[in-house]
C-alpha cells in the first residue's frame, strides 16, 4: 500500500540578509503532501514519464532500466540496455523519450562507458521499446565523450530534446579542470546533435580547427539538471561548483561559461583553484544564478502546469548534499529562492520532474531509493 505523509518545508535563502526584505518576501512554500510511490530503488537517477498513462521509466545507477505503474509496481529490469561502468558517479544515468516516441517508440540513454585503459567517459544512445515494455531493441550508441578520462568523477550525462529537432547533452570535466576550455576535447561542454545523433551543420565549432563541432557551449564543471525554460524557451542549466559556487547558467551558443578560469568556489582542501582569475573573467558569461554554499544541486524542473496556481512560475532543483528540493521564482530571467521542501525526510534529491498530471515526482538518491509524489498541502 503507498505510504502517505505530510513534511514541512525547511526555510533557507541564498546571500539575502533578513533585515532588508520584509518577512513576506522571505517567506518559504508552504507544506507538502508526499506519497511514496516505490520504495527499495537501488540509486534511482533519473526517470521519464510514458504516454497513455503507461507509468514512467526510471534509470538505477547500477545499470538496470526498469517500468512503474500505479498498480503493478516495479517491473523487471528492461533488456537490451548496454553495459555501464559503474564507478563512482558512473553509472546509468538520464533516459527521455524521443519526441516522435509515439512512432519511433525510441528510448534515449546517457551512462558512463568504459575506455581501454580503465577510465570512462559519458556515451548516449537509444533503442526501440518493445511493445510490452520488456526490452530495448537495436540499440544504439550516437555519441561518446572523447577522450575518455573519468576515473568516477564528473560525468554530467543530463539529455535535453529541444522541440526544435536537436538533443542537447550536458558533460562534466571529469575533474580535469582544464579540459572545459579546451575545444579540441569533450569534456566540460554542453554538446548540440540532432534527433537522429548527427551533427547540425550550424553548429558554432564546425568551420574551426581542431575544435569538436558537436560542442555547443563550454567552460561548465559538472552539470546535473538541465531542462527548457517553458516561458522563454530557452534551454537553462545548473551545475555544481567545487566547494562553493554551484550555478545555473543559460548555455547559448558558442559562450564560454568561465569553468575553471571563473568561479564562486575554492578547492575542497581550502585553497584556491589553481588556474581560477576571480568570479568573473572577461569573455566568460556570469552565472545567472549562484549559490556560495553549495547545496549539490541536481535534476530540475520548471513548473507550467495549471494544475496547481501556487506553482506557477517555480523552478525545482533537487539537492544532493543539503538533501532537500530547492523552490525558485523565476521572472525572466531574474530567480529568486522562495524555500525548501522535502529537507525532513533526510534523503539526497537526485531528479525532479513536473510529470503530466501536474505533480511533482522526485527520485531520492539511496541505497533504498524512493520515487515520490509530491503537491502543496490540501491536495
Amino acid at each position: 500500500m503507498p505510504i502517505k505523509e505530510r513534511v514541512m518545508h525547511r526555510s533557507s535563502l541564498i546571500f539575502l540578509p533578513a533585515l532588508l526584505f520584509p518577512f513576506s518576501l522571505l517567506a518559504a512554500p508552504d507544506a507538502v503532501k508526499v506519497e511514496v510511490l516505490q520504495n527499495k530503488l537501488e540509486h534511482p537517477w533519473s526517470l521519464a514519464f510514458l504516454p497513455d498513462n503507461k507509468g514512467l521509466l526510471v534509470t538505477l545507477k547500477g545499470g538496470q532500466l526498469k517500468h512503474w505503474q500505479a498498480g503493478k509496481g516495479l517491473s523487471d529490469p528492461i533488456t537490451g540496455v548496454p553495459k555501464v561502468w559503474d564507478n563512482g558517479q558512473g553509472g546509468l544515468l538520464d533516459v527521455v523519450l524521443a519526441p516522435d516516441f509515439a512512432t519511433s517508440r525510441r528510448v534515449w540513454l546517457s551512462y558512463a562507458e568504459a575506455g581501454a585503459d580503465g577510465k570512462a567517459g559519458t556515451a548516449v544512445g537509444y533503442g526501440r521499446l518493445s511493445d510490452d515494455l520488456s526490452r530495448l531493441e537495436a540499440f544504439q550508441v550516437v555519441f561518446r565523450q572523447m577522450p575518455k578520462l573519468s576515473t568516477g568523477h564528473h560525468f554530467g550525462g543530463r539529455l535535453v530534446f529541444d522541440g526544435k529537432g536537436y538533443l542537447f547533452i550536458a558533460l562534466g570535466e571529469n575533474n580535469q579542470r582544464p579540459t572545459a576550455q579546451d575545444l579540441d576535447k569533450l569534456q566540460g561542454k554542453v554538446v548540440r546533435l540532432t534527433e537522429d545523433g548527427k551533427v547540425p551543420p550550424d553548429n558554432p565549432f564546425v568551420n574551426t580547427a581542431g575544435a569538436r563541432p558537436e560542442i555547443w557551449s563550454y567552460g561548465i564543471r559538472n552539470p546535473q539538471g538541465m531542462a527548457m525554460n517553458p516561458w522563454s524557451d530557452t534551454l537553462w542549466l545548473n551545475e555544481h561548483g567545487p566547494r562553493g559556487g554551484d550555478e545555473i547558467n543559460i548555455p547559448e551558443k558558442g559562450k564560454n561559461y568561465g569553468w575553471p578560469l571563473a568561479t564562486h568556489g575554492i578547492n575542497y582542501s581550502g585553497l584556491k583553484i589553481p588556474e581560477a582569475k576571480g568570479e568573473h573573467v572577461e569573455g566568460t558569461e556570469k552565472p545567472l544564478f549562484v549559490w556560495k554554499v553549495s547545496p549539490a544541486v541536481s535534476g530540475m524542473a520548471f513548473y507550467n502546469s495549471d494544475v496547481f496556481p501556487q506553482w506557477k512560475n517555480k523552478l525545482f532543483i533537487g539537492a544532493l548534499k543539503e538533501k532537500d528540493v530547492i523552490v525558485l521564482s523565476v521572472n525572466g530571467n531574474t530567480v529568486t529562492e522562495d524555500g525548501r521542501i522535502l529537507g525532513d525526510r533526510k534523503q539526497r534529491i537526485r531528479d525532479v520532474r513536473v510529470g503530466p498530471d501536474g505533480y511533482l515526482y522526485v527520485l531520492t538518491d539511496e541505497t533504498d531509493g524512493q520515487l515520490l509524489k509530491v503537491s502543496p498541502s490540501g491536495r
